[in-house]
């Protein structure tokens, strides 16, 4: 989604109110329990917030021109993989195997043999629907953000 991402693509950008500005706070502590301690150094209360309205449905939460979070279509809020990359630990993962790590830089979607073979991981505590973070059997930083479709119970029934 963000690989040729460029700023023409940004439609309009409006710094919310206060009210605004917690409700999306309170949403991605609520989103992100382990988040809460650099919460506040993240999004400061006195530094304004701005979200970017984008194509396809897309916002943007800027905090010093900085873009830690998005959204499609009023989804859960998800940090970009920058962010991800500074806290590792506020998602739940997902691992693919070594041979579909190209496919998904590429933008594909992972199949459930990629994540039950032999180099995948899967999180047995994982829902439908859920964020997760994509990782890639030997690399240490994530490759990408998704939702998932099945629960992990389904996919490894598969």
């Amino acid at each position: 989604m963000f690989k040729k991402f460029s700023s023409e693509e940004v439609s309009a950008q409006n710094q919310v109110k206060a009210s605004v500005q917690r409700k999306i706070r309170q949403s991605i502590a609520d989103e992100y329990p382990g988040l809460e301690q650099a919460l506040e150094d993240l999004l400061p209360k006195k530094s304004p917030l701005i979200v970017a309205k984008c194509q396809n449905h897309l916002n943007l939460v800027v905090v010093n021109n900085v873009p830690l979070f998005f959204n499609i279509r009023d989804g859960p809020y998800m940090p970009t993989l920058r962010l991800l990359h500074q806290y590792p630990d506020i998602m739940k993962k997902l691992q693919v195997d070594r041979g579909a790590i190209k496919f998904v830089l590429a933008g594909a979607n992972i199949m459930c043999p990629g994540l039950t073979s032999p180099g995948g991981a899967l999180d047995d505590t994982v829902a439908a629907e859920t964020p997760v973070a994509i990782m890639a059997e030997g690399k240490q930083h994530a490759l990408a953000i998704g939702f998932t479709k099945m629960s992990a119970k389904e996919i490894w029934n598969i």
